[in-house]
């Protein structure tokens, strides 16, 4: 599909992260709006980091606000800052449509308050919902945003269920299912494999953030006691310096490659035998997860929600809070001929399902009918 094809109305979106941060929610964010021929005509910003200007995509838009925060008078000001930038940054009668990914933390407001007579599609992920558990002020804005929002999309039905717990007043007929999608062309023309497989030993890789909710700890425990496997970590370099003590003292000795990039990472998908995915409270859709099963990959993992509903029996379910039972589905894996295999093949048909291309024609579509 051409990405003009699902083009709609132009759209004013924002990350509040600086560019280059790691993340799911970034890397979907540019795979739609950025490039030379980006799927949905947007003026898209994130923030300028820290140091040189770094060279952006074609279409990314970066801003110079600092006092990044979560709470309190300092958010505030922090909201207030950022939509002086945008209102500098954008001309309203050129904008169309709004979308706010994440319901929470500063861009959404800032957003809606630099354009606030357009309409507004709100996109739902993982960390808008963690954070507003966490945070009273973060709640409020996610209740905020749900109310004012046109639509609210959801990638899963678990991130549904999940906005409904915290924002319960939320009008359910506003709330409409799109799943993220990931890159057409890698669908298409993935990696070729390594074909080496050891029947002594699996070669795990664990690929993403090392933060609390992935289940980086109880990886570690799992793995202190397992025979027969190595484990290489892609995380970016000062979360795995900081893991590392923790590393050393279970006695794990892990493989760091780096914070890896497109393709890097999917050669790297290709050279392992199971991706790793313990994350212990929700994923919005795991698109490292759907990444890796389009390059053959396998994925072993924690049943939350999200997860549960985008991979399903395409990939293998354990338990990472029980070594034993991780132990045994490993064991599963290395023993039986034929499951390795099944999982790759099921894991390819179910990544194909989730093209990028069909992310942004839902997206474009219901931009128009909002217009």
């Amino acid at each position: 599909m051409n990405p003009r094809e699902a083009a709609g109305p132009l759209a004013a979106t924002f990350l509040d992260l600086p560019f280059g941060s790691p993340g799911g929610s970034v890397e979907l964010f540019l795979d739609l709006y950025t490039g030379e021929k980006p799927f949905i005509p947007a003026r898209a910003f994130m923030l300028a980091p820290a140091g040189p200007r770094p060279r952006t995509p074609d279409g990314l838009g970066l801003l110079s606000v600092g006092g990044k925060c979560l709470e309190g008078p300092a958010f505030s000001r922090y909201v207030t800052h950022l939509r002086r930038a945008l209102t500098t940054a954008l001309k309203p009668s050129e904008i169309g449509v709004l979308h706010l990914h994440h319901l929470g933390f500063g861009a959404t407001p800032a957003l809606m308050r630099a354009l606030p007579a357009h309409p507004r599609i709100a996109l739902v992920h993982g960390t808008d919902l963690i954070f507003a558990e966490a945070h009273r002020d973060q709640l409020q804005v996610l209740r905020v945003t749900a109310r004012a929002a046109d639509a609210i999309v959801v990638p899963t039905g678990a991130m549904a269920d999940h906005l409904l717990k915290l924002a319960p007043q939320t009008d359910r007929r506003k709330i409409t299912h799109i799943p993220w999608g990931i890159p057409d062309r890698l669908i298409a023309h993935p990696p070729t494999r390594n074909a080496h497989t050891s029947k002594s030993h699996l070669r795990l890789l664990y690929a993403g953030r090392l933060t609390a909710e992935k289940g980086v700890e109880a990886l570690i425990r799992s793995v202190a006691t397992l025979q027969g496997a190595e484990l290489s970590i892609a995380a970016p370099n000062a979360q795995f310096s900081a893991l590392a003590p923790r590393l050393i003292r279970a006695g794990v000795r892990a493989r760091y490659l780096g914070w890896l990039r497109r393709p890097r990472l999917w050669k790297a998908f290709a050279e392992h035998d199971v991706l790793v995915m313990p994350s212990t409270t929700l994923e919005a859709m795991g698109l490292v997860a759907l990444e890796a099963q389009a390059c053959g990959l396998p994925v072993l993992y924690q049943p939350v929600p999200g997860l549960s509903e985008s991979l399903a029996r395409s990939g293998m379910a354990t338990n990472f809070t029980h070594p034993s039972t991780l132990t045994q589905d490993l064991g599963r894996l290395r023993t039986e001929p034929d499951l390795l295999p099944a999982l790759r093949q099921a894991g390819f048909t179910n990544a194909a399902r989730y093209p990028l291309s069909k992310t942004a024609r839902g997206l474009s579509d219901l931009g128009r009918q909002l217009i």
